[in-house]
């Protein structure tokens, strides 16, 4: 039984350079910017960890997955998708994904309830990196990730925008 637990440790510990790499992020929740109509209706922050996959054979995208726990008991979320990786030391990262979260899927209305009513379960999941190769191995990044179904679910679209920082390790 011990086995079985310790295994996937191993295999993290034994797995080759070009593995991919593990995340970890906190970000301010439910920022006031200028795409989320709802912004500051939530609170806490989000925990965030992920997987970031080797690119793909030969193109330059590298898919992704994600959860981020929120930290107040409001909307936390999963999501999936595909980033690019430019520049060297210096770079920006820009992602798109769909993200399956566990907010409001009512439609959105004036009166605050003290949640966004994001008006679909599934969400897009646009997000942006700009970040610092520190080491061979260690990048930090200061992130932004948006969620909103993009008018697709209604004429109101709040969204919801979290602005923090990830922490990257090359496996």
């Amino acid at each position: 039984m011990r086995f079985a637990v310790l295994l996937p440790a191993l295999l993290l510990v034994a797995a080759p350079a070009h593995a991919g790499e593990v995340f970890a992020g906190l970000h301010k929740h439910a920022v006031n910017a200028p795409l989320s109509l709802g912004g500051g209706e939530e609170n806490g922050a989000d925990i965030s960890l992920g997987y970031r996959f080797d690119k793909i054979a030969g193109t330059p995208l590298q898919p992704y997955v994600f959860g981020a726990l929120n930290s107040a008991g409001d909307t936390s979320y999963a999501a999936a998708g595909l980033s690019l990786k430019l520049g060297g030391k210096l770079y920006a990262r820009p992602g798109v994904g769909l993200a399956v979260h566990t907010g409001s899927t009512s439609k959105f209305e004036i009166a605050n309830n003290g949640k966004i009513d994001f008006g679909s379960r599934v969400l897009f999941e646009p997000e942006l990196a700009i970040g610092v190769q520190a080491t061979s191995r260690l990048g930090v990044e200061a992130s932004w990730v948006h969620m909103s179904h993009a008018q697709l679910f209604g004429k109101q679209n709040p969204g919801i925008d979290n602005i923090g920082f990830r922490l990257n390790w090359k496996l």
